[in-house]
């Protein structure tokens, strides 16, 4: 096998990316300047080196704690509790939330050999301190995101702390017409006075 294969094998690897897109990615790199190659490579080095995951939230950082747990500007009473750490880049960039979060590293999927042990639950309640008074569920509308969302809401229920869930319905810009049932119910269940 040739190093040409071995590369498309690895890209194979990421997620979302078939054999073809593999190749197709390999040949690109391949028609770059070798020193665009490379400074790809670095930059792929350069994170499995120094990107961990944050001793108190879970998130993935190059320092320890990350700079949301460490920043004094933060809501220290609220914790988003999101399911992956890419989730804690698209709710920061919406500008609407500025408080602390905590990445479970996934959902419970019993099919798949994920229970409340694989998540990083215990972390999350031993959080949980006198100052937090809100914990927002953040995950997925998915069946293991509903799912992992009622099993949080039942541990956090005995605690003194108020256990949120994000809203859902239709999206901004959306047509009823293209919208499937489930959110439209969603979107009725949420509705809120104007």
């Amino acid at each position: 096998m040739s190093v040409i294969d071995d590369l498309a094998r690895e890209f194979t690897r990421l997620p979302g990316i078939g054999r073809k897109t593999a190749y197709r990615l390999t040949h690109y790199l391949l028609k770059i300047p070798p020193e665009e190659a490379c400074r790809l490579a670095q930059a792929i080095e350069a994170v499995a080196e120094r990107v961990r995951h944050c001793s108190t939230c879970n998130n993935l950082s190059e320092s320890d704690p990350c700079e949301y747990c460490t920043s004094p500007s933060r809501d220290r009473t609220t914790i988003c509790v999101v399911e992956e750490a890419s989730d804690v880049a698209a709710i920061d960039a919406s500008g609407g939330y500025k408080g602390l979060y905590h990445v479970l590293g996934g959902c419970l999927s019993p099919l798949d050999g994920v229970g409340p042990e694989e998540l990083s639950i215990e972390s999350l309640i031993a959080r949980l301190n006198g100052s937090v008074r809100e914990v927002i569920i953040a995950t997925n509308p998915s069946v293991e995101g509903e799912a992992t969302a009622t099993y949080l809401h039942k541990v956090l229920a005995s605690r003194a702390v108020s256990v949120t869930r994000l809203a859902r319905g239709l999206p901004v810009g959306g047509d009823l017409e293209y919208a499937d049932g489930v959110t439209i119910a969603q979107a009725l269940a949420g509705r809120r006075g104007m």
